[in-house]
Formats: structure tokens, sequence, C-alpha cells
């Protein structure tokens, strides 16, 4: 009898079943869908309302102000709000894929909202196009809207997540199409969204489909057609067109148009209201009083309505959405035809019924098994999928049990199909509910996934349920929390910081990891600082804590906290934030406190803001950092070929070494610097008077020593005098820079009167050896036999290639080592070192005797 009563619900269409279920009935009040725009969402998804502006409707005591209003499947109102928009009458309206409401006008504005009817900003725009000729009809899709304007013009935005305006090609048509069918980019050769526009007048020659894209238009069905479409419809996978003639007839054709699949008569020649896929084996046409159902063969399904509907294709069927109920027309599926069908001897049937004799105690039930032992897999795999189409609780658990019944007796089937299928029925039925009005189909609910649903929930406000379904089914719960947490405080601006922060950190502590930093920053932008402050707190990881700290205006705990971990980049994020927005000496006593901030601040100053940096040091008392910085900075001055341009007393560079100075004089612990930095601007003073008289810019940032000596080159004796008196240069170092300044200019006359002023404190010696690197070996006669050391003597012949000479002084020097390195040094020339050995020899006898 059951089987009975449940397939007498089913409509036989040529070879395959459907059936139509209530999913619920309506709760809404004073809704007349023939009064109203309606645009629902696909997978169970809202409906939104909108009295219809393009006809002439009775008020019956309601404002005469639009109301958008949103509803749940089940007629429950989720939102409602006042429709005061510009731009002319409502074209259309239709709900994208992550259930944002998008309404286009006649002036091509487009006004989207969200689940709560809140407008969301910014709205768009279709164009100055479209603003001047105005829209005349859209056509949406998951993501996207296509447009015709009065002027026969198309624009399309593929996606609302980058919604630029294209203008489609020209179909170059005068009259408007007689309808419009979108066929997705997803199922498209180029990947663009392509528009289908039926044209003609009725005649057959000019009958034909346009196909406009966004570099072309083609033309379709020429001679294929015997007449103008009325209606066009793509289905979901974009392979087929259902289509409805002038004349009459339900036409199915390949989307390209280049076959025919079915062409039926159908009862009226007039147009239907709706014409919709139902899965993708039969085709719905509705007119005002008849919804009629037509297959690939076989005779059609009638349904007959007093009231108006609306139909909502979804993957696996169509809803029907009327003003008392919500139904669902679907094929039936096999495993339940398998099972209920009457008459059926199937194993699924056989255990469906064993399970009812074992109920009854029969003994019927054993031989039922027993006809099916070697099928019973498969009739326990019948009888789960059977439960999971199904939108009878009663029958779902019965379905079930008849499954769990035939496992016992069946070792080879999987253990957990059953639990699994649990699983998805306890989520689904929880969505069906009427209060979440939700009524997914098990495939919808597989091609959707639990975590978009759990979106879903979230965004529709339904917490409580989200967080069951996720902790259920093992999912991550810390979206949901989260936006739990974000929705209550935005929801709460009567309850105080202190209650709410109890009240969040209750739920928030349920999930580990979870982001207090995201739940501060939404208290914060919702205007409650101190609530942000107090989320913050809790918050463990601090490159997410200290960014919100500064954002909250909290910059000192923000330091704290970089400083705490040690993290460099977190520091420097503090420091250029607090440097920004606050005075100079404030921040100075801010970093001052904290060590570690200090030292980051210093090296990054030191390497790009000089300035601030003195400043810094001044006011912590550190003259003596501010004098090496104004030292560095007279270095880097001299770089510059603009620096030793201007006056010579008064030069930058002077001037700052001065200010050096007279800081580091401040300090009795850097005397030395002090001192030092004084002789440098005095070395600097000197070295610009030089360049100003000699014109030569050879002496600024040269050494005491190379001054001396380059004055001397230059002829400018007194100055090189002036220089060395200055400067205290010593006597030796004297004698040094001039006799080898003089041998460089080859002025071996000054050379030799300066020889001969007064026994040299050097020795004769670096005369030597000032005209033997000169080249100048005559001149280094000069000066060898005043060489008082006998070996320095030989040395220095020896150098000039005087071998006798060489040899004399080294018998003088009696030293047998001497005449040994000699005697080397002349190896070529034999008869030099015969006489070296002939010395050698002599010395030798010597010392033997």
């Amino acid at each position: 009898m059951a089987n009975v009563s449940v397939a007498a619900e089913w409509q036989l269409l040529y070879n395959r079943y459907y059936r139509k279920p209530e999913l619920y009935p309506m709760r809404w009040k004073h809704v007349d869908l023939a009064r109203n725009k309606v645009a629902a969402a696909p997978f169970g998804g809202p409906v939104a309302v909108i009295r219809d502006d393009s006809k002439i409707v009775q008020l019956h005591g309601e404002s005469a102000l639009r109301k958008l209003r949103l509803f749940t499947c089940s007629g429950h109102l989720l939102a409602d709000t006042v429709w005061r928009h510009p731009g002319g009458r409502l074209i259309g309206m239709s709900w994208t894929d992550d259930h944002t409401l998008v309404c286009v006008v006649q002036d091509g504005t487009i006004y989207r909202y969200d689940v709560h009817a809140r407008l969301i900003e910014p709205n768009l725009s279709l164009g100055k196009e479209c603003f001047e000729n105005n829209v005349a009809d859209c056509t949406f899709w998951g993501n996207g809207v296509v447009c015709i304007t009065e002027a026969n013009q198309l624009f399309c935005i593929a996606d609302f997540k980058n919604p630029n305006s294209v203008k489609l090609a020209d179909p170059g048509i005068v009259e408007p199409p007689r309808c419009m069918a979108v066929i997705e980019p997803q199922y498209t050769v180029s990947g663009n969204v392509e528009v289908l526009l039926s044209v003609g007048d009725g005649g057959e020659e000019d009958a034909a489909v346009l196909v406009v894209e966004e570099d072309g238009v083609q033309r379709l069905g020429v001679g294929m057609l015997r007449g103008p479409l009325q209606k066009m419809v793509v289905s979901r996978d974009g392979k087929w067109l259902a289509s409805f003639t002038h004349d009459g007839r339900l036409l199915v054709t390949t989307s390209d148009l280049t076959g025919i699949i079915i062409e039926r008569e159908c009862e009226s020649a007039l147009p239907p209201e709706q014409l919709a896929w139902c899965g993708m084996d039969a085709v719905l046409l509705y007119w005002d009083d008849m919804l009629l159902m037509m297959g690939p063969d076989g005779d059609p399904v009638h349904y007959l309505y007093d009231e108006p509907i609306i139909l909502i294709p979804e993957c696996d069927g169509v809803r029907i959405l009327s003003n008392t109920s919500m139904e669902f027309l679907q094929r039936v599926p096999d495993s339940t035809v398998s099972i209920f069908t009457i008459g059926s001897t199937s194993p699924a049937a056989l255990l469906y019924d064993a399970l009812d004799h074992f109920d009854r105690r029969s003994a019927k039930a054993d031989e039922n098994l027993r006809l099916i032992r070697s099928s019973l897999p498969e009739a326990v795999e019948a009888c789960v999928d059977a439960a999971g189409h199904e939108f009878d609780v009663s029958r779902q658990r019965t379905l079930l049990r008849a499954a769990s019944y035939g496992q016992a007796f069946c070792s080879n089937f999987q253990r957990d199909r059953i639990q699994e299928m649990c699983k998805i029925l306890r989520v689904l039925n929880a969505v069906r509910n009427p209060e979440i009005g939700i009524p997914l189909s098990i495939q919808q609910y597989k091609l959707l996934t639990p975590s978009v649903l759990i979106g879903r929930l979230i965004n529709a406000h339904q917490h409580l349920l989200a967080l069951r379904i996720s902790e259920y089914l093992g999912m991550n719960q810390e979206v949901v929390i989260m936006h739990w947490a974000c929705a209550k405080i935005t929801a709460s601006l009567a309850i105080p910081d202190a209650t709410l922060l109890e009240i969040l950190l209750d739920k928030l502590k349920l999930c580990k990891g979870i982001s207090y930093a995201a739940v501060a920053a939404h208290a914060d932008k919702s205007g409650r600082r101190k609530l942000a402050a107090l989320l913050v707190e809790h918050e463990p990881r601090s490159s997410k804590q200290v960014p919100l700290l500064l954002s909250i205006g909290e910059e000192d705990i923000a330091l704290m906290k970089a400083t705490e971990c040690g993290d460099t980049d977190l520091v420097y994020l503090v420091l250029f934030h607090i440097w920004h927005k606050r005075q100079p000496l404030e921040f100075f006593g801010t970093i001052q406190a904290r060590p570690l901030a200090r030292d980051l601040f210093i090296t990054y100053a030191r390497c790009y803001k000089h300035e601030f940096l003195k400043d810094f040091f001044l006011s912590t008392g550190q003259l003596q950092d501010v004098a090496f910085l104004l030292w560095k900075e007279s270095w880097v001055l001299g770089k510059n070929p603009m620096a030793s341009k201007g006056s010579p007393l008064h030069g930058p560079r002077i001037k700052l070494v001065e200010k050096a100075q007279s800081l580091f004089a401040e300090t009795k612990e850097h005397t030395f610097e002090s001192k030092a930095a004084e002789e440098h601007a005095k070395l600097l003073r000197m070295q610009h008077e030089l360049e100003v008289t000699t014109k030569q810019a050879i002496f600024v940032d040269s050494s005491i020593s190379d001054t001396i000596r380059t004055c001397i080159v230059l002829g400018n004796h007194r100055a090189a005098m002036k220089v060395k008196t200055e400067f205290k240069v010593s006597e030796k170092r004297w004698y040094w820079l001039k006799v080898f300044a003089l041998a460089t200019i080859k002025d071996w006359v000054a050379l030799e009167k300066f020889s001969k002023e007064k026994k040299p404190p050097i020795g004769y010696r670096p005369f030597v050896e000032a005209c033997v690197e000169a080249g100048e070996k005559g001149e280094a006669i000069k000066y060898i036999p005043k060489l008082a050391d006998p070996q320095e003597r030989a040395e220095s012949y020896a150098r000039i290639g005087m071998a006798k000479e060489a040899a004399d002084a080294a018998s003088q020097a009696k030293d047998g080592e001497l005449l040994g390195r000699l005697k080397l040094t002349f190896a070529q020339n034999a008869a030099a070192s015969t006489i070296f050995d002939t010395l050698r020899d002599r010395l030798s006898f010597q010392g033997a005797s």
C-alpha cells in the first residue's frame, strides 16, 4: 500500500516518471505574484519581491511607496526596504552566485542589495549610451547580465565582481528582437558571452537567430526555422536551445542551431509566459492557467493552476513558486522508481518489502532476503540512494532502515555508506526546516558544497545552525564564529563594552587560533574603539595585533608589543607610524624609553635622516653624537664638486667642522676629538686659501704632508713653511718632505743648497734616495761621501753601479756579509766580483790571524 501511495503522486512523461512534492506552504501574507516582479535565487536561495511598476495595480490600502522585500523559500520575511531610486522603470532583477540582488533600471543604473536588503555601494552603470537610449530588456546568468537598449544595442557585464560594461557588436536590426537568450561564457568556444536574438517578421525566409558577441554577429537557423521564435531558453550545460515558434511548436535544437532534436506541436499558438528546462529531459511551458511539461516523445503532462506561478530552474528540476506554496518538479530518481513502482520486483523493492514484513514479525521477510541474496549490495545501495532524494523525513527513515536491515546480511557492502547518507540528510533536513527555508535536494547540495552552504547560512545570520553543521561535518568553525562575532558587534550598540567583551570571548575561545585582531578591526570600524582595544589584547600573534593597535590609536601599546616580540619589521612599522603622527620631542621621549626601538631608529636615521637624528641627540644631551654626525656630513659634502666653491673662510664644510669642534669641546671625554676637529678646520681653511691663491683645486682634503709637498712643488716655499709652523711639523718630517718634493721637480740646485743650510737632522741618505729614485745618479754622488756609515756608503755606491767605490766603503766597514751581498749585486761584472772576493779573503785572513 505504501508503494501505491508513493507512486500515485507521479506523472509519466514518455518513459520517465516525474513528481511534484510540495516543499512549503508559503508563510507570507498579501503577496500576489501577478502584481509583482519576482527574482528567486537557485539552490534554494532567497526570493525578492517588488511591485511591478509596469503594471497598473490596485493598492488595497498599502502604501504607495514601493518596497523591496526579501523572503526565504518558505515565505519567511528576511528584510525589506523602501525603493526610492531614480532612473526610471525597473527592467529586471536577479540574484548572483554570492546572493547579491542585482536590479537594472531604465537608465542603465544597476543597484545591488545583500540578503538583508542593504544597498551595496557604489552603484554600477552600463554607460552613457544606455543612459541616453534607455534599457529595454535584460537577461541574467550566474554573475553577469546582458542588456539591450531601445536602439537595439547590446551591453554586457560579464562578472559583477569586476563590473566593466562592454558594448557588444551591433546586431544591425531596426525592430526589437522577439526574444533574447544567453549562452554563458563557460560554455562558449571563445570564452565570451554569446547573446541569441530571435529576429524576423513572420516569414520563413527572414526568420533567424542572431548570435552576437563582442567582436561579431552570426546569423543562424536560416532555412531551418519556419518562422521567428517567440521564446528561447538555453539548457544549463549550454548545449541545447528550447524555443517556442510563431506557429505554436516546441523546438529543441543544438545551441548552434545546426540540428533539430525535438519538434512537437503545443496546444496553444500563443507564446507562453515562461519557458524553462526541467533538468535535461523535459521542457516546461507556462500559460496563465496551465503548466505543460513536454519530453522527447509521448503525451505531455498538464498541471493546472488557478494562481500565477514562477518557474525557478534548478540543476535537477524546477521549483514552482505560487502565492500559496513552493513545489519542486523533478524527475523521479531511478532508485526510487525501482522501489516504489507499483508491482516492482526489483531487489530494492523486495528489500523494502522485507523490512515491512520484519516489522510485522512475518517469515516473509526471510523469504524476500533469500530471493535477493545475490543482489543484496545493489538493493542496499538503491535504498540509501532513494533516501537521499526524499524530502519526506519519515520516508527517509524507512528507506535507511531498509538499507540497514539489508546491510546486516551483506558482508561486502561499504559500512560507512549509510552513515555518510545519514550525515547528509541531517544537514539537508536542518536547512529545509521552514524557519530556515533552504529546500536543497541532495544533488544541489553536492553541487553547492557544504562550505558554500555554511557561507550562505552565516550571511543569513543563521550562525547557530551553521556552527552546528560545521561541527557535525568536522569543518573549520572559525569562519562561522568570526562572522557571528562581527554581526554581534554590529547589532549590539546598546550593550556596554565590558559586557559585550565577555559575550564575545565566551564564543571566540571555542575556536583555537581564531583571529581576535579581525574581530577587533570590525569593532573599530563600527565605532567601538574601546572594545577593539580590549579584544586585541587577546590576539596572540603580534603580526596581527600591532597593526590593529596602530589603527585604533594605541601607539604606545603597539610599540611595547612590537619590541617585546623582537620583530624588527614590526618595530619599524610602529616607529614610522608614530614618527609621522607625533611632534618630534614627543616622539623622542617615546622611543628613548625602549632601547630596541631607539637603536633601530638611530640605525635608520644615520642612513636617511641626519637632521632628525641630530635633533634626537640634542634632545637627549648626546652632544658628541651630534658632533660626529656633523663631521660625517662635512666629509659627505666634500664629495660634492660644488663644495670647494664659495668663500674660502666661510665654506659650509668649515662651518660644519667648527660646529663639531665646539660640541666636542663641551664634553671632557672628547678632548682629542675636539683638538682634531679644530686642526681639521684650520687645515681646510688654509687649503681653501691656497686654492684661491694658486687657482688650482688640488689642496682641499689632502693631508698636511701632501699640502706641504704640493706647496714646495709649486714653488710656494713660504706657504709650505707656514703650514709647517702652523701645525708644528717636526724638522725630520719637514726635511723628508722637502727633499723628495725638490727631487720631484728636479730642482737640484735648491736641493744642494738646502743640504748645506745646516746639518740635516735626517742625515744625507734621504738625499741620496731622492736622487736615485729621480734617476739622477750624478746628483746622488754629491751626497754619498757625506754618509757617515760605511755600510750605507757601500750600499749607496752599489745602487748607482760604482763597484770600486762600493768595495772601498765595504772594506772600511769590515763586514763579510756585506761583501757577499755586494758581490751578488755585481754578479754580471766579473772584475767587480773579483774585487769583492779579494776583499773578503783578505778580511777572512785578518780575522784568522
